[in-house]
This record gives structure tokens, sequence and C-alpha cells, in this order.
């Protein structure tokens, strides 16, 4: 005769959580400034960019996500007011004697003087960089992973946009520079392996400072 056991449900119910939680953490999740995707298990900050919809903002974007006015879930919906972020017209603003908001210039006036076009155009769009919000997140990503390595291109054609590449040996970020655009600094690629990056980007010409401050190599003397 056969004895049919029924199943203990205390069992069933730790399986059926199993599988909940399998199901949460195989959610592709990417965080909604830096656009990184986010790794299993690491915590995630919940913003809503209009006060209604929330999403996941990485924890060292959250600094970012304030600045901006995001709302922070569970905080009081009174919004904040961004700081007034640079902009920057063209070559000619680098020898304007006016006082610069922002981040410290990357090479002083004297030696801009003394520099080519083609490095007048990289220590401009350095400084475009790291007036961004993106020099922070890319300080916060070297705290864990390290010094990248970072290159300044120019692009061919008459839009005077430039790429500033930050790569590390697991993940690299591409950043369009375009000097006289009203959103003048944007991530445009992002990636795992610097292989898949074309050779003319992967011309080391520049540095990264601890705070994510990017910096041109170039003759100062």
């Amino acid at each position: 005769m056969k004895t049919t056991v029924a199943a203990d449900p205390r069992v069933s119910s730790a399986r059926v959580e199993r599988v909940r939680q399998l199901a949460r953490h195989s959610t592709k999740r990417t965080c909604a400034i830096c656009e990184r995707t986010l790794l299993l298990g690491e915590r995630a900050i919940r913003f809503a960019p209009n006060g209604d919809e929330f999403v996941d903002v990485c924890p060292l974007c959250q600094e970012t996500a304030l600045e901006h006015g995001w709302v922070k879930e569970g905080s009081p919906t009174t919004p904040t007011v961004p700081n007034q972020r640079r902009r920057r017209r063209g070559l000619a603003s680098l020898f304007d004697p006016r006082p610069r908001p922002a981040a410290d210039p990357v090479v002083a006036e004297p030696i801009l003087r003394r520099l080519s076009e083609p490095e007048l155009q990289m220590v401009e769009a350095a400084d475009i960089f790291n007036a961004s919000d993106y020099r922070r997140t890319v300080g916060g990503i070297a705290k864990s992973l390290g010094e990248p390595r970072a290159s300044i291109v120019p692009l061919s054609g008459v839009s005077g946009a430039l790429v500033v590449t930050v790569a590390w040996d697991i993940s690299w970020y591409q950043y369009r520079v375009l000097p006289d655009s009203a959103q003048p600094v944007r991530l445009a690629e992002r990636g795992h392996e610097v292989t898949d990056l074309d050779p003319s980007f992967k011309r080391w010409n520049a540095h990264v400072e601890d705070d994510g401050r990017l910096v041109p190599e170039i003759q100062r003397v």
C-alpha cells in the first residue's frame, strides 16, 4: 500500500521565499545618474526626480541627486535648490580675466598662452568635465576600483566635440564634451572590457586625481 507524506508547509514557504529573493536579484538595476549597472547586493537609494516616480541611485551619486533637487524616498517633499553650474563658451574663455566659479583650472594662465590649439582644447575639455557632476562620480568609483587611465581625444568634424575616456580594468566610461552646447558634458558610452575601445581612445594622455579631477598630460614649461 502506497503511503503519501504531506509536505511540510514551512519548507514550502522557505522555498517560495528563496524564489522571490532570486527573482528580485535577477532584475537588472542601473543608477539613474551615472547609468552604472548596480552589483548584486549593492544597496541603492530611491529618489524621485520629479517628485512622483522613484528611481534607483547608487551610493556614489546620492549627493548629486540631492544637489539636483531630487526627493529622497521617505524624506519631506519640499524641493531643494540645485547649485548653479558653470557655463563655458569657447577657447576665448580660457583667457577670460573674470573670476571662475567651481573647480580650479587645470593649467595656470601663463602656461595657457604657450600651448598649441589642440592642447588648449584638451585643457578646456578637462575644465568643463571638472565643473560637472561626473567628476564626483568618477572620484567615487576610483575609491573602489583604484586610479583609472584617462584620455581626451577631439572628434573629427566642425562640432568641436571631444571625448573623455576613463577606464579601469573591469569597466570604462566615455563622456562627450561639447563646450558650446546647452549640455556641455554627457555620458556617451560605457562598457566593461577595455579591449572594446577604439585604439584612438586608448592614447592615455591624461590622469585622474583622487577627487576625480581630470588633468591632461601636457608640457607645462
